[in-house]
C-alpha cells in the first residue's frame, strides 16, 4: 500500500534518481524535478503529501520553490535539503514553512528514517485538521464542544427552554462546565443583548452577602461610604448566575426567597422597594438532595431555583469528547502552532479518571503546551498523576466521588500551596477550600 506521493526537487539528476529509488523502496510515490518552476506547476495538478526541496537551485532557490508551494498547497509537509548545513539555514527553512531540513550527503537509511518521520507527522496534523473540522461543522456549541449523546441531549433541551423565563438549576462536579452552560442558555435566549451577571456564593462572606445582592445606601453600615447598586440589580433585564448556591447560608436563603418569588427587594439601609426583572440560573457541585434531608438548604428555596434541574456528566463519563476538547485547548493557548497529539499521548489522556474534569483537562494541555518544544505533546509532558502508575489509585480501586475530590485538592495543593492560587485553579472559594480540607482532613 502506497504511503503517499512524494515531490522532489533538485537540480543535481544523480540525487533525484537515488531519492526517487529510496523513497519507492518503501512503498512512496515519488514524483522528480530538477526545475523547481516545473515542479511547482506540478503542485498545482496533483496533491502531494510531502516535498524535498533542495536549498541551492536555479531560477529560483529552495526557500522561494518553498514559499511558493506553501501557495499552491499549504497542507504539504515539506523538508529543506542543503549542502550547506548551519543554524541559520535550519531556522530561515522552519520559519519559511518546513517542517525539517536534512544535511548532504546523508545516507538513504538516514534518508528513508526521516522520511518515515515526516509522513508520520503529516498523518497526524491531517488527524487533527480533520478532528477539528469535524468540531467547527458538527459539535461546537457557542463554546461547549461535544460528541457525547448525553451532552447533545442537555444542550438540546438548554436551547430548548433558553426564551423562557423558567429558572434553571445545573448540577455537576468542579469543572464540568456549569457556568458554560449558564452562557450558553443566556446568548440564546431573548436576554442575550442584556447583562450576564455571575454572582459566586461561596465567595462572599455572609455578612456582605445581602449588601453584595441587593446593594447598599451610604452610611447604612460601617464602611458604606457611598451609595452602591447591588449585583441583582447590575443584571436588570438580564440573568443573574448564582454560583455554588449550595454554600448561601439559611438566613440568607430566606432573604432571597422573597427576591425569587417577587422580583422585589431593598436596598441595605433603604426603606424603598425596588422591582426588577431578571431571569436566575443557579449551579452547585454538591447533592442537593442530601442537603435538603440534612437541613442545610430549604425546601421553598430549592424549589424557586429548580424549574428545570439539569445534571452534568463528568469527563470520565464523555471520554470521547477528550481529543476534541484537548485540541480546542491547544488552538486556545497556543494558535500560533500546529501542535499535535500522537496516539500513545490520548491513550494516557483517555486513561486517566479526570476528578478535576475539564478544568483539569485545559490546565495539563496548557501545562504540555510549554513543555512541547518540538511541536508534538508527547506522554513525558504530562504530569505524573497522569502516568500508568499514577491512574492506578484512579481506576483499579474505583474511588468514590469523595476520594476522587481529595486526592485532586492535594495534587493541585503539592504543585500550588498557596491557598489563594490552588482555590483559583480549583475553581472555588477561599472559604470553601478551607471547609474542604477540614473535611478531608488535608
Amino acid at each position: 500500500m502506497s504511503k503517499g506521493k512524494v515531490l522532489v526537487i533538485d537540480d543535481e539528476i544523480n540525487i533525484l534518481k537515488v531519492i526517487e529509488l529510496s523513497l519507492s523502496s518503501q512503498n512512496f510515490l515519488p514524483e522528480i524535478f530538477s526545475n523547481p518552476l516545473d515542479a511547482l506547476k506540478r503542485a498545482q495538478e496533483i496533491y502531494f503529501d510531502l516535498a524535498f526541496i533542495d536549498l541551492k537551485m536555479e531560477p529560483i532557490d529552495g526557500l522561494q520553490t518553498l514559499a511558493r508551494l506553501k501557495a499552491i498547497s499549504p497542507d504539504t509537509t515539506s523538508v529543506l535539503m542543503t549542502a550547506h548545513g548551519s543554524i541559520e539555514t535550519a531556522v530561515e527553512a522552519i520559519k519559511g514553512g518546513a517542517y525539517d531540513y536534512i544535511t548532504k550527503p546523508f545516507t538513504h537509511k538516514e534518508f528513508i528514517h526521516l522520511a518515515d518521520r515526516v509522513f508520520e507527522h503529516h498523518i497526524l496534523l491531517k488527524e487533527v485538521k480533520g478532528l477539528r473540522e469535524q468540531v467547527e461543522e458538527d459539535y461546537v456549541y457557542g463554546e461547549i464542544i461535544s460528541h457525547n449523546f448525553q451532552m447533545r441531549e442537555i444542550l438540546k433541551l438548554s436551547k430548548d427552554i433558553s426564551d423562557s423565563d423558567i429558572p434553571v438549576l445545573i448540577e455537576g462536579e468542579s469543572g464540568t462546565g456549569k457556568e458554560m452552560l449558564a452562557r450558553y442558555i443566556h446568548s440564546n435566549s431573548k436576554r442575550s443583548g442584556s447583562p450576564f451577571v455571575p454572582i459566586n456564593c461561596a465567595a462572599i462572606p455572609e455578612s456582605l452577602f445581602e449588601s453584595e445582592v441587593f446593594g447598599h445606601i451610604k452610611g447604612s453600615f460601617t464602611g458604606a461610604s457611598k451609595d452602591r447598586i447591588g449585583r441583582f440589580e447590575m443584571s436588570d433585564q438580564g440573568t443573574v448566575f448564582l454560583d455554588e448556591v449550595g454554600e448561601i447560608s439559611k438566613a440568607m436563603q430566606v432573604k432571597l426567597l422573597r427576591f425569587l418569588q417577587s422580583m422585589e427587594f431593598e436596598r441595605v439601609g433603604e426603606s424603598i422597594t425596588r422591582k426588577i426583572n431578571v431571569r436566575i440560573i443557579s449551579a452547585t457541585n454538591r447533592n442537593i438532595d442530601e442537603d435538603i434531608k440534612n437541613g442545610e438548604l430549604r425546601e421553598d428555596f430549592y424549589y424557586r431555583l429548580s424549574g428545570v434541574r439539569i445534571k452534568l456528566p463528568s469527563l470520565r463519563e464523555r471520554k470521547e469528547d477528550i481529543p476534541y476538547l484537548a485540541d480546542y485547548f491547544i488552538t486556545k493557548h497556543s494558535p500560533e502552532n500546529e501542535l499535535i497529539i500522537p496516539p500513545e499521548t490520548l491513550k494516557q489522556l483517555n486513561d486517566y479518571s479526570w476528578p478535576g474534569n475539564i478544568r483539569e483537562l485545559e490546565n495539563v494541555i496548557n501545562r504540555a503546551i510549554v513543555l512541547a518544544k518540538d511541536k508534538i505533546i508527547k506522554p513525558e509532558y504530562l504530569p505524573n498523576e497522569l502516568n500508568s502508575d499514577g491512574n492506578k489509585q484512579y481506576t483499579s480501586l474505583m474511588p468514590t466521588l469523595s476520594e476522587i475530590e481529595k486526592n485532586y485538592i492535594i495534587n493541585v495543593l503539592k504543585t500550588h500551596p498557596n491557598p489563594k492560587e490552588a482555590a483559583q485553579i480549583l475553581g472555588i472559594s477561599l472559604t470553601t477550600l478551607w471547609r474542604k480540607r477540614k473535611e478531608y482532613k488535608i
